[in-house]
């Protein structure tokens, strides 16, 4: 499907007492499941010894109940990821585990390090190896060099190095830390448990399944070291702006999950009303793109007075590829992947709510289809201004070439795409329906105002070349 790709999610248990910590960080993981699909795998720690397990593919299909036997102790990290390609998937697959002057570490991370490439390079010179294509082991390689019997210590002085958009969660020194980036890009979010159990997650909907207390969204620059059942906050950098992920809420997180104190499934309601709000246009009946632009939908028809009807079924049970298909394979895989309730579109005049609209290739399928099943006009509507700018803080985005909003006007689209008529909400409604100001949010593919200074090239492919 033609969407944007969050890296991945990442999930941290950390208890009192020697436990089965692996079906819970599995649950978790699956929980998780819809911020990256292509890699899965766990790490447990205790006293002194680091047990880990992770492979290529669905959590479901990494793990079973005799890989997870083994994964006990007294912390454990989770993680699930969209790989690179080809048969890096494997080697690059997290928990990164090393062994190191301090013992057993292991990692996770979401996110994008911008001068990643300088820093391996200057690893590298000095002698240092690695094992990955992926920015993620700049980051154990530099804690290795800069540890002097201090975790806490080392970790600081490593994320004073580094630079970009990340949420981390580390087992160091017998203690579990959460990490996130001094912008506050990428999302991470604490727990606890009814059994004093701390809990760190991309998303709120993980500390729900795991029965776990919301405590707080990690801030800026804040670093959380945890130990047993308790825990202490240091900030190692406090001088960046806030610059929330706006996409969290029109696309990445579950519409169950809450980010920085909001509901994202309210917000993506609200978006839908302020696109009736502002269009003019007649029709007879509101449909969502499943599943993502089911709640923008519902906002639509009821702020239009409209019908809601569902006119495509997603099929849940369609396997991934690992290759990029062919035009002829992205229609069948398309076919199956989603269905038309013909007798819900003939003769009608539908309103068609997505998301997002990146390249606009399965849109214009989705478009040619409802006609082909008798619609009589389609008119679709964006749930997010036209993206126009990539992104370097760990979503995949393609190449400002191939996004459709970059390159052609509203009017142009739409006939491209097939549809009767287009329209985008507007960039302040979206501001308006998450409910974070302006000033802390990065809207950068949407405006083209990033943060930080960007590099020209992401660093994520620069690295397939060593």
């Amino acid at each position: 499907m033609d969407k944007l790709r969050e890296e991945c999610g990442l999930v941290g248990i950390c208890s009192t007492q020697y436990q089965p910590l692996g079906t819970k960080l599995f649950d978790g993981l699956m929980s998780l499941q819809h911020r990256g699909q292509e890699a899965a795998g766990i790490a447990v720690y205790h006293e002194g010894v680091m047990t880990y397990f992770k492979n290529t593919g669905l959590a479901s299909e990494v793990f079973n109940q005799e890989n997870l036997r083994p994964l006990n102790g007294s912390i454990g990290i989770g993680h699930v990821r969209y790989s690179t390609i080809g048969s890096q998937a494997r080697k690059n697959a997290q928990p990164l585990v090393v062994e190191f002057k301090g013992g057993s570490m292991a990692l996770v991370h979401n996110g994008n390090l911008i001068n990643a490439v300088s820093i391996r390079e200057e690893l590298i010179d000095e002698g240092h190896s690695f094992t990955t294509t992926i920015d993620s082991e700049v980051i154990v390689r530099l804690l290795s060099k800069n540890y002097k019997g201090d975790g806490l210590e080392a970790l600081i002085t490593t994320l004073k190095q580094i630079k970009g958009g990340y949420a981390l969660i580390l087992i160091l020194d017998s203690k579990m830390y959460g990490v996130r980036d001094p912008n506050a890009l990428r999302p991470l979010v604490m727990g606890r448990t009814k059994d004093n159990e701390i809990v760190f997650a991309s998303e709120t909907c993980t500390l729900d399944l795991l029965e776990a207390e919301y405590i707080k969204d990690l801030d800026k620059g804040e670093i959380v070291e945890v130990s047993g059942s308790d825990y202490k906050s240091y900030t190692f950098d406090d001088t960046k702006r806030r610059a929330v992920c706006a996409f969290e809420y029109v696309y990445f997180s579950r519409p169950d999950s809450r980010q920085e104190g909001r509901s994202v499934y309210e917000a993506r309601v609200r978006m839908g009303e302020l696109l009736a709000e502002k269009d003019s246009g007649e029709y007879d009946l509101v449909a969502p793109v499943p599943d993502s632009g089911i709640p923008a939908a519902v906002g639509y028809a009821k702020a239009a007075g409209l019908p809601y009807t569902h006119t495509l079924i997603k099929n849940k049970y369609i396997g991934r590829t690992f290759m990029d298909p062919t035009q002829e394979e992205r229609e069948r895989l398309l076919r199956l992947k989603l269905g038309i309730i013909s007798e819900t579109v003939k003769d009608k005049r539908i309103l068609l709510v997505d998301d997002s609209i990146v390249r606009g290739t399965t849109m214009k399928r989705l478009v040619d289809r409802l006609k082909q099943a008798g619609a009589k006009e389609v008119h679709v509507r964006s749930c997010s201004p036209p993206i126009k700018y990539s992104c370097y803080f760990g979503i995949d985005t393609p190449q400002k070439k191939t996004l459709i909003g970059a390159n052609y006007e509203v009017d142009m689209i739409a006939k491209q795409i097939g549809a009767d008529s287009l329209m985008y909400l507007d960039y302040m409604d979206l501001i308006e329906a998450i409910g974070i100001p302006k000033e802390e949010l990065c809207c950068a593919c949407f405006d083209g105002q990033y943060p930080m200074e960007v590099p020209r090239v992401q660093s994520r492919y620069v690295f397939e070349k060593f």
